[in-house]
């Protein structure tokens, strides 16, 4: 109750009163933008429920055991000193924070935050030989196999010399490929698994589970992420390490994230070039192809990526399909490829192999490419129907491009006219490649509902709190939550939660 009158909050009984029976003099515009002490003491308790949950299963998760790794850094040594290049000061300050939680005997749930092209997988492999180290395995889930066998080349090449033996296990491998990969895991022969949602399937079990790094993780649901952190052994949770390079705003990391440790990896390496980004009307669409002839004929390589067409997968492959022979016969001395989600997983293999070796020029795609393609030599990027894009997903696709020490070039093609929404994405896009600025501007757009939908997360959205108008609420409840955990005030904590959440708690675990 003290908490209230410090903050002027009304009662419960008087706010349900007031909101039910708005008096005929009230506050209309107050209660329309939901800004009265009634609508703001419901937007606070609301708050608080979501911030004593986080933080109870803070508390919770400090009393399981987790296995501890010990830094013995012989590994670690040896991958540092194997690598083709110097560690940026972010990643080295990352490494370290996540070093001194592996140490520790209760579970790490640490979200790696790195814009597009920072090195966050190299800091995912010095962290899976530090739990190799200590004679636990680890594992590496990514969304896609595209990105998965993009992991496992990279991080392979590099621990495989070192002596690790790393798996590889997806869906799409034969019967008897799978079968003998599940063997290296159960037996603990393989030290490093890297895979898909394959891996979260009842028939994988592990030896010693120590570590599981999730990629891309708001691209899983809450239960995946669970599933994989279940396959631990001799009741040890293993340590759990999630990358995403969506970064979160401040906002949203105190109210959803907040039972989360949070690392930024903040500087991209030395060499990246900058990315220009322009946005061009569809009307000009031969000037663009134009382009695209003359990096070809530079030796340079290109991206055409095609619109989004969520109403129909069969529509967008049409449009790949159409736009990948408009530039063959456009390009008669260029090698066009295409990639797209029907093509089987050895058939995208062989078309991203091929772009890699440089033995295509131009590669037409739709958002397959969306994450960790790592392409050096590709420096112009063209993005059909730019409008039909969200502004994250903008900034992963222009992100395959400027990996390279030469200058890079985002096109933008857009269909006239173009709605508020989408004249801000573009114009956010032109204006910056800074991906923490870009997701500030992409909350302002869309608000918090739909930024998050990603995380899956089994709680329910918030119904009375808005994020954007109510952040002094997040703080002052984020304080108040603090204040009765640490006082031991369980019972007012327990009612507060059974008046708000009802059971509905088992989803904050991962």
């Amino acid at each position: 109750a003290g908490v209230y009158r410090r903050y002027r909050f009304p009662s419960f009984s008087t706010t349900l009163h007031v909101l039910h029976n708005p008096p005929p003099d009230g506050d209309l515009p107050g209660s329309e933008g939901k800004t009265t002490p009634e609508w703001q003491r419901l937007a606070f308790d609301e708050l608080l429920a979501q911030q004593l949950s986080m933080r109870k299963h803070y508390a919770r998760r400090r009393s399981v055991n987790a296995p501890q790794c010990k830094p013995s850094r012989q590994l670690v040594s040896a991958l540092l000193k194997s690598l083709p290049f110097a560690l940026t000061l972010a990643q080295q300050k990352v490494a370290v924070e996540i070093e001194r939680d592996l140490t520790q005997p209760h579970p790490m749930q640490r979200l790696l935050q790195g814009d597009v092209g920072s090195g966050k997988t190299v800091v995912a492999a010095l962290a899976a030989a530090q739990a190799i180290d200590s004679g636990y395995q680890a594992a590496l889930m990514a969304p896609t196999e595209i990105l998965a066998d993009q992991h496992f080349r990279k991080i392979a090449a590099w621990m495989e010399p070192l002596g690790v033996k790393v798996a590889w296990l997806t869906g799409s491998l034969k019967k008897k490929d799978k079968a003998a990969a599940t063997a290296l895991v159960e037996s603990g022969q393989a030290q490093l698994v890297i895979g898909t949602h394959a891996l979260i399937q009842d028939s994988v079990s592990f030896a010693k589970l120590g570590l599981v790094i999730v990629d891309e993780q708001h691209r899983f649901g809450v239960g995946q992420r669970l599933t994989l952190r279940n396959k631990g052994s001799n009741g040890k949770t293993p340590h759990q390490l999630m990358m995403s390079a969506t970064p979160i705003p401040r906002t949203l990391a105190m109210t959803y994230y907040a039972d989360l440790e949070v690392s930024v990896i903040d500087e991209l390496p030395p060499g990246r070039s900058p990315i220009v980004t322009r946005a061009i009307d569809q009307n000009r669409r031969d000037e663009v192809i134009e382009r695209v002839h003359a990096a070809a004929l530079e030796g340079r390589q290109v991206y055409w990526v095609c619109p989004l067409i969520e109403e129909s997968e069969a529509l967008q492959l049409q449009t790949a399909t159409d736009t990948h022979a408009m530039l063959a016969e456009a390009l008669p001395d260029m090698r066009v490829g295409l990639v797209h989600g029907r093509l089987k997983s050895a058939e995208k293999q062989d078309v991203m192999d091929a772009f890699t070796a440089n033995e295509v020029q131009v590669l037409v795609a739709t958002t397959v490419i969306e994450v960790g393609v790592d392409v050096p030599n590709a420096s112009l990027m063209v993005i059909e129907h730019a409008e039909r894009f969200g502004l994250s997903q903008l900034h992963q696709l222009r992100g395959r491009v400027g990996r390279g020490s030469a200058a890079s070039v985002c096109l933008l093609l857009y269909q006239s006219p173009l709605g508020q929404v989408a004249k801000q994405r573009l114009m956010t896009m032109r204006e910056t490649t800074d991906g923490f600025e870009i997701a500030r501007r992409d909350l302002e757009i869309r608000g918090p509902g739909e930024f998050l939908g990603a995380r899956q997360s089994g709680q329910a959205m918030l119904r009375f709190a808005d994020l954007e108008t109510d952040q002094w609420l997040v703080e002052q409840a984020r304080d108040v939550a603090h204040s009765l955990i640490h006082d031991a005030l369980d019972d007012v904590v327990e009612a507060h939660l059974a008046r708000w959440l009802g059971g509905r708690e088992e989803f904050l675990k991962v």
